[in-house]
């Protein structure tokens, strides 16, 4: 295992071990149940939005260390962004992790690419992109097809 692997899975541990947005948020006005049966992950995504400006975000649930430290490095990355923001994030982060795409993340979202080595394991990658998806479904136009 090399330097950088080591360092990944460090920030994922640490991801997966924060409790920071892990909560319920009260004044949310955008909110989805998502589940990944394959793995038992299962996820409430809570989503503030005002004016296209995600005010907060976080989530509550259970699952593996990859799906928890996906979830809380995508609320880090959102928090205080635009939709459309949030919207090229996750695409970025798919592309990630389906299309062998460079990660090109701002500096503020850099840990999201300690998630890179996910996409060597195909059935983990459910796992990482579970709170995206979710995301994706709740701040799409709801009159274009989902991604």
């Amino acid at each position: 295992m090399n330097l950088n692997e080591d360092l990944y899975k460090e920030i994922i541990l640490d991801h997966y071990k924060s409790r920071k947005n892990r909560k319920r948020i009260e004044t949310a006005n955008l909110h989805l149940e998502a589940a990944n049966p394959s793995c038992g992950d299962d996820i409430d995504l809570y989503l503030d939005v005002k004016d296209g400006q995600i005010q907060d975000v976080a989530f509550e649930g259970m699952g593996c260390s990859i799906c928890m430290a996906s979830a809380d490095m995508m609320c880090e990355a959102f928090r205080g962004k635009s939709v459309e923001e949030a919207q090229q994030l996750i695409d970025k982060f798919k592309g990630m992790l389906t299309r062998n795409e460079s990660p090109d993340f701002p500096d503020e979202a850099a840990d999201l690419e300690a998630m890179q080595g996910v996409a060597k394991f195909p059935l983990r990658i459910k796992c990482a992109l579970l709170a995206w998806t979710t995301a994706n479904q709740l701040v799409s136009p709801k009159d274009k097809p989902q991604t």
